[in-house]
């Protein structure tokens, strides 16, 4: 590369880590490494390389097993006795070294994270997007002033220009070969994973021509801008799952390991946190390995490179193992004696900072989970997610909040109400417990939204295409929920909202809380960053929580469903007639993370239950649709009909059958009930003392005509004090109008809600004119007015 592209604080860097490589050579040849001015120039050199991904500050060890984090201790006895089996050995790292970090790390800005991989010498990393989690001034600033070590990038690049803006690439020298790593950062990192106000001037270039450029320079025999001997690529990216198809194909991946130049021996990769060592094809046919090590430093990448005296490649292998299980020992504990040191240092500091009890909880409070159980799943709707999206939308209700919203990348960990030990009871959260399911210290920003750009940040759950995680769903707050259409198209899945049991117009204006970092479009949600009266409240999302625990004697898991997937048979022209077949398919109806929520669901209308069908809980990775179930009836044929609850003398009165249009209602199997804009003709009696024509569905003033409210049912878990009210599954009551007002037409046009009064034969046409894909979540929630008085004298 030329030096024009080399930014100055890149020149910095090399030379400080140069003057560590020759530090270390120092310490190896004190050791007693052979060298060149000893020993015969060998035929071959062989080259170790140690490699991580991903260790998010997991300084301390979490255990002994293989599926432990094994610490950073641990880790640094593994890399020292490599050394001293090969003095020719490079530790390197993937990327995401800090951020996301548990809590000894995070609470001091990961300086110690830093410190201990500064005690290893590390040689070099990749940058990954949690680098970058406060910016690109943290990273080119507070963090590489402190490390030693050289971070590198080649296709994060200066907007509207393919200048690098870090480092592209780094050659470490060992045994006389020169080891060129080149970095990449997944595409994905701008604007979807960072805040796009953290890294303005900056922009993604593809990861395969921008590696295979640097590939070319240093291979191309003109020193002037750097030459290598053997490559390997440092990748923040990676394959979803350990299976090989994931790694190869169409996907952006696959891309990566088939279209790589093969000038690149190696691919070692990171971001995904799976665990694989495959041997995968270059686009020359030269097969390579290409690696990740899982996360959290449980698991150390080993690459061996077998070098000729011509300093050709000659042959190469690979391995991924537990960092637990490793039996080596280092003779000289230098570092190791200086990591465990800085370990314990941090914890005793983190140990004072992180016991004081913040609140109670009456259950876990758990991230939605993939079908192997235990993987996060971050397409799922979750209970923590909905309430810490409550929780900040309660933090900033002065302002005058009514939805908030969380991304579930946001969230780091779970909230479990099992004891963690000695000294914590049951349903106990302590500063610490709290602080690691939010590490991030994003500030809670409010802002204007219509119905329409609302409509579209829910759209943009589903990512664009090629992304590893197709669908990211946000956590909601109480009071909001939607529903939508899984089969649609991009754009169009969308098919209703309200918040408190009203339908939200598309022109309406709501005020909406989100954190730093969805407020500037993060995680690939424009809609957040085009509000307007953006303020930025000041409050770090982590004191929130503190502050509600504080504000509530407990806080219960909000087991309401706030999205489902509905679609229904299309509504016929003239409406659903006696003897029609109707079928209502339901997804989204459980938690994926919540313990048994198996049972039937019921559809029914009036007071006739139509049909009903078990829930299938069965997980669908990577989505929302679990809980699903199709239920199927047909309309049933007028007749005499037995009104609901009547003495026998008022049955016996009784003469006259009406025709009602009723909606239909699904119950779930926790009594929560969902109303659908969707209605048929059921008989009814009509009490002797009424009308002729003025049945239940029949107003008499000419009033809406919208059914009589369905009460919920079911435990909503709210957390709020004194109230178990918390929406679909509360004890409120509200009914569903017209689907989707608003939610077809963006320009708010005929089916826009508009709050007027219908009648029935424009209900019948807008059921028509949405062709029944449809229905809306009601929801109510009871907001204490005292909770609000108290919060606003402080």
């Amino acid at each position: 590369m030329s030096p024009s592209h080399t930014p100055e604080t890149t020149r910095r860097r090399r030379g400080i880590v140069a003057g560590t490589a020759l530090a270390t050579a120092g310490v190896l040849v004190a050791l007693g490494a052979p060298t060149t001015a000893s020993a015969a120039e060998p035929a071959s050199t062989t080259i170790d390389i140690v490699d991580v991904n991903d260790f998010h500050g997991r300084i301390e060890s979490e255990g002994t097993t293989a599926d432990k984090a094994a610490g950073a201790a641990k880790l640094a006895a593994v890399v020292q006795a490599q050394r001293e089996a090969n003095p020719n050995t490079i530790f390197t790292s993937a990327g995401d070294n800090v951020g996301a970090s548990t809590f000894t790390s995070f609470v001091q800005q990961d300086d110690p994270t830093i410190d201990v991989l500064n005690q290893m010498h590390l040689d070099v990393s990749a940058i990954g997007n949690h680098e970058l989690d406060k910016g690109q001034d943290d990273l080119t600033g507070r963090i590489e002033d402190r490390a030693t070590w050289p971070y590198i990038s080649a296709n994060i690049v200066k907007q509207g220009t393919t200048d690098p803006a870090f480092t592209p690439w780094s050659i470490v020298e060992k045994g006389g070969v020169k080891v060129g790593f080149i970095g990449a950062t997944t595409e994905a990192l701008i604007p979807g994973l960072v805040s796009p106000g953290g890294v303005q001037g900056l922009a993604m270039a593809p990861i395969v021509s921008s590696v295979n450029r640097y590939a070319d320079e240093l291979t191309d025999g003109d020193a002037a801008n750097g030459e290598a001997d053997v490559l390997v690529l440092l990748v923040h990216e990676g394959a979803t799952t350990s299976a090989l198809s994931d790694a190869t194909g169409s996907g952006a991946f696959g891309q990566i390991t088939g279209k790589v130049s093969s000038k690149v021996a190696a691919i070692v990769s990171a971001h995904t946190h799976a665990k694989y060592d495959h041997e995968i094809a270059g686009p020359d046919g030269t097969v390579r390995p290409v690696i990740q090590t899982g996360s959290y430093g449980m698991n150390y990448g080993h690459l061996q490179l077998t070098v000729g005296a011509d300093r050709k490649l000659t042959g190469i292998s690979a391995e991924v193992l537990p960092l637990n299980t490793a039996t080596a020992k280092p003779a000289d504990t230098t570092s190791v004696d200086a990591v465990t040191k800085t370990v314990a240092d941090a914890k005793a500091i983190a140990d004072v900072k992180g016991k004081e009890q913040l609140g109670t909880i009456t259950g876990d409070l758990r991230r939605a989970v993939q079908s192997d159980g235990t993987t996060e799943n971050r397409g799922g709707e979750s209970t923590l997610g909905n309430n810490i999206a409550e929780v900040q939308r309660w933090a900033t209700e002065r302002q005058g909040s009514q939805i908030a919203f969380m991304n579930p990348g946001g969230l780091r960990t779970d909230l479990v109400y099992a004891s963690s030990g000695a000294g914590d009871e049951d349903g106990s959260v302590s500063y610490k417990e709290a602080a690691l399911v939010q590490p991030f210290a994003n500030t809670l920003v409010t802002e204007d939204l219509t119905g329409q750009q609302i409509k579209d940040a829910l759209e943009q759950q589903w990512q664009p295409d090629g992304l590893e995680r197709p669908f990211l769903k946000l956590g909601v707050s109480n009071g909001f929920a939607y529903t939508y259409d899984p089969s649609a198209g991009r754009g169009e899945r969308i098919t209703g909202m309200t918040l408190d049991g009203e339908p939200i117009a598309l022109d309406q204006t709501v005020k909406v809380t989100v954190n730093s970092f969805l407020s500037t479009g993060g995680d690939n949600f424009a809609a957040f960053a085009g509000g307007t009266n953006k303020a930025d409240s000041g409050q770090v999302d982590l004191q929130a929580q503190a502050d509600y625990f504080a504000a509530h004697d407990a806080v219960e898991p909000p087991m309401d469903q706030r999205a489902v997937g509905v679609t229904t048979t299309p509504v016929p022209e003239g409406g659903f007639q006696p003897g029609d077949e109707v079928t209502v398919d339901l997804s989204s109806l459980v938690f994926s993370n919540a313990g048994d929520q198996s049972g039937d669901v019921s559809v029914s209308a009036g007071d006739q239950v139509l049909a009903t069908s078990p829930v299938d809980t069965t997980v669908v990775d990577k989505t929302d649709e679990q809980g699903r179930a199709s239920l199927t009836f047909t309309v049933p044929e007028s007749g005499v009909a037995q009104p609901a609850a009547t003495s026998t003398a008022s049955r016996l009165a009784a003469t006259a059958v009406e025709t009602s249009d009723e909606p239909l209602v699904v119950e779930l199997p926790n009594g929560q009930q969902i109303t659908l804009a969707v209605t048929i003709p059921l008989a009814v009696v009509s009490d002797p003392g009424t009308d002729p024509g003025t049945g239940p569905g029949d107003p008499t003033d000419g009033s809406d005509p919208t059914p009589t409210p369905v009460p919920g049912g079911g435990d909503g878990g709210s957390g709020d004090e004194g109230s178990g009210d918390a929406g679909l599954g509360g004890t409120g009551s509200g009914v569903v109008p017209i689907s989707g007002g608003g939610i077809d037409t963006a320009d708010g046009g005929d089916l826009a809600y508009t709050g007027a009064e219908l009648a029935a034969p424009a209900l019948t046409a807008g059921l028509l004119l949405l062709a029944g894909l449809t229905a809306l979540l009601v929801v109510r929630r009871k907001r204490a007015a005292h909770d609000v008085s108290e919060r606003s004298e402080g």
